[in-house]
Parts: structure tokens; C-alpha cells; sequence
């Protein structure tokens, strides 16, 4: 009875699109990467601030900065699922710091070339922005102008064939060491969201430099920048895009941003999980292990269920965005709860390795930082609850 129970159950599980096999496939080449090449060395990284080029060049050339760009370019023409596959097992790595530095550049900076650059513009930077010689950087954020992109200050002036940019830009990952920024500035201050137009400047430009490598919570090997552009001048040809039709690029691609966002959040998530079920099932206390304590392996147990629905609830959402669907309300949700929900798993794992939890030679000591940021980066949770509580 049982088996027929299994053979009738099985014959009946729907076959979900996300589970295809060119996606496990990546999956599998982006977890034996992690194991091989980034967890021996990634403690080094977090201790110099940064990921030495050898690396990024190294995943340019097994083709993870290509993944949803054209064969043109060197890319692999997947989607948003493939994406989301990268980000996810990126995560389950449990460096914070090597997942945002490599998800900027690959999914959230990149994507204003290869979307609003012209012919011209990706046939110059897309091919070396796959092979990782080209590394991306997005300046958005300001001092005082985070989530509410409509508030930046940095100015862009026409001036001739060129535009002149003063301003700072604040919070840059890949800012002390990218090669390529897309920068957001107000050519028209009175036109609102009309206003702003995204430029292309590139490392060395005259008037632009990087300020100060900031220091941070977490994310330790992501390098974090202040950006300075003093009487900038670049080119009318590194407009990319329309003029002021910048605001539309930066809402369009950070919906790509918030998804990749809450996958890294579940691979960490699910990373978290992982080792603490391993943990409290040989840490010995009052006469046996920690495992037999009902509180600890119910909580456990449901954290595990939250973390797995919030997942199918991602996938879900990157097959609809690689079918041209508008997610914004999904992407927004997405990064609330897996924002939060990372951040709530964390808090418990650390709880369950006592003393140890809170040691820098703990794998879940870094967890705990670096997920902190991920409710915060790409949209704070409670900006993403308004913008859903909008479209309700």
C-alpha cells in the first residue's frame, strides 16, 4: 500500500520549470566553484577588503558573468531563473562580502550597459564586462539619498559635446576597484523623476575619484567606497540611455536586484540551517545532545519550512520576470520577507551555537554579520512594505 501510495503521489508531482535540468547543471558548477576556489581562500578576502581580479577573471572565463548576457558578448542567453540559481548558491557560500561583489557586477551594475548602452557602448564594455576584465560598479545612493532615488544631488551639466558632474555618491560596492560606474545625476533638477539621466564614467576619468574605502559591519570582501566627482567631464556619448529617462532604468533594473537579493538571502539562509542542525546534533549538554531538545529542533524544523516556501515563492517569481512578466510587487515582497526571514535565522543559529556563535573563527558569526545588510541593500523593508502596500 505504501509503495502504491509513492507510485500514485509521484506520477502526480507537477514538474516545475525551475528544476529543469540546464539550471542544475549551473547549480552544480556554481556549488563545486564555491567549494573549490572561494571557501579556501575567502577568509583571506575578508581580511584584505577586497577579491583579488585572478578570481573575478577566473569566473568571467567559466562564464558566470555571462550568464544572461548574449552569445555575442560571451554570454550564456539564459534568464532570470539561471540568475537566481547563481545568487542562491552564492549565498550558501555564507561570505556575504564575495556574493555582492560578484552579484553587483554580474546582475545589478552590468545590466545598465547591456539594457540602456548603445550598440556602440555594449559592443565596447559587454564583452569584457563577461570575461571579467571589466569590473561594474552602479552609484545611485548618496548621503542623503538611499532608497528615495528622486532625493540625489549629483548634478550633470551639459556643457557642449560633454557633461560636467559634480556630487558624491556614498555606499559603493566594487567602488574602490571597478573599472566601469554607472552613475545617476539630475541634469534637470526641476523635472522630478524626469530629471535624471545615467552616465557611463569610467576609472581615471579626470574629476572623479574614490574618496575613502569605507569600513563595515559585514560583507568584509566587498569593497565599499565614497565617491567624489569634482567638475567631471565625460562624454555625451557616455549617456546611457535618454536623457532623463534615468529614474525608469534604475526602477526597471532593480527589480532584477531585489530578486537576486532574496536568493543570496535564502542561500544563506539555507547555509545557516545547515550548519547548525549539524552543530546541535553532536554538542553534548545535560546528560545528551543538543538535537534531542524539542524548543531547539521544532524551531529548527520551522525555520526550515519558512526558508523552503519563501523559495518556491523566488523561483516562482524569477520564471514569471524570465517570461517578461512586471514583478514589481512580487520583487518587492520577495526582498521584505527574505530580507527579514535571513536576518530571523541567523539571530536563531547563532542562539544555538551558544558561546561559540559569537566566536570570529564561527562560519556563523559571519553569517549573522553579513546578513544584517540584507535587509537594508537594494531597498530597506520597510520601503519595499510601502511599495507593495501601494499596488494593494
Amino acid at each position: 500500500m505504501k509503495t502504491m501510495d509513492k507510485a500514485w503521489m509521484s506520477a502526480r508531482e507537477p514538474e516545475l520549470p525551475w528544476m529543469a535540468a540546464e539550471y542544475e547543471l549551473l547549480r552544480d558548477q556554481v556549488r563545486r566553484f564555491v567549494k573549490e576556489e572561494i571557501k579556501p581562500c575567502a577568509d583571506q578576502w575578508e581580511e584584505n577588503g577586497f577579491i583579488p581580479r585572478s578570481i573575478l577573471r577566473r569566473m568571467g572565463e567559466l562564464g558566470f558573468f555571462g550568464i544572461r548576457y548574449p552569445a555575442e558578448y560571451g554570454g550564456a542567453e539564459m534568464d532570470s531563473v539561471a540568475s537566481t540559481v547563481f545568487a542562491e548558491e552564492l549565498g550558501r557560500s555564507t561570505y556575504g562580502g564575495v556574493a555582492d561583489a560578484m552579484l553587483v557586477h554580474a546582475d545589478m551594475a552590468s545590466l545598465y550597459v547591456f539594457h540602456d548602452g548603445t550598440k556602440a557602448q555594449r559592443a565596447r564594455w559587454m564583452p569584457g564586462i563577461v570575461s571579467g576584465e571589466v569590473i561594474t560598479a552602479v552609484a545611485i545612493t548618496e548621503p542623503d539619498a538611499g532608497s528615495d532615488v528622486k532625493a540625489i544631488r549629483t548634478r550633470a551639466v551639459r556643457d557642449g559635446d560633454s557633461y560636467v558632474l559634480d556630487g558624491t555618491k556614498l555606499y559603493i560596492t566594487n567602488g574602490v576597484h571597478a573599472d566601469l560606474y554607472c552613475v545617476a545625476a539630475k541634469t534637470d533638477p526641476a523635472a522630478g523623476t524626469n530629471g535624471i539621466t545615467m552616465f557611463l564614467v569610467e576609472k581615471g576619468t579626470p574629476g572623479f575619484s574614490v574618496a575613502r574605502e569605507l569600513d563595515k559591519l559585514g560583507w568584509r570582501s566587498s569593497d565599499t567606497a565614497e565617491l567624489v566627482f569634482d567638475g567631471c567631464r565625460v562624454s555625451a556619448e557616455n549617456v546611457l540611455g535618454a536623457e532623463g529617462q534615468g529614474f525608469y532604468s534604475i526602477m526597471r533594473n532593480l527589480q532584477n536586484e531585489r530578486l537576486v537579493l532574496a536568493a543570496m538571502s535564502i542561500g544563506m539562509a539555507e547555509a545557516a540551517i545547515d550548519m547548525t542542525v549539524t552543530y546541535v546534533k553532536t554538542r553534548r549538554a545535560f546528560g545528551g545532545v543538543l538535537w534531542d531538545m524539542q524548543a531547539i529542533r521544532q524551531r529548527l524544523a520551522m525555520l526550515s519550512a519558512r526558508v523552503e516556501a519563501s523559495r518556491q515563492f523566488l523561483y516562482a517569481t524569477a520564471w514569471r520576470m524570465a517570461a517578461d512578466d512586471d514583478c514589481l510587487r512580487e520583487t518587492s515582497m520577495l526582498k521584505a520577507i527574505c530580507g527579514e526571514l535571513v536576518n530571523e535565522v541567523a539571530y536563531a543559529c547563532v542562539q544555538f551555537h551558544g558561546a561559540m556563535g559569537v566566536m570570529r573563527e564561527s562560519a556563523i558569526e559571519r553569517v549573522a554579520r553579513d546578513a544584517r545588510v540584507l535587509s537594508i541593500a537594494g531597498g530597506a523593508t520597510e520601503v519595499m512594505l510601502e511599495v507593495v502596500a501601494s499596488m494593494s
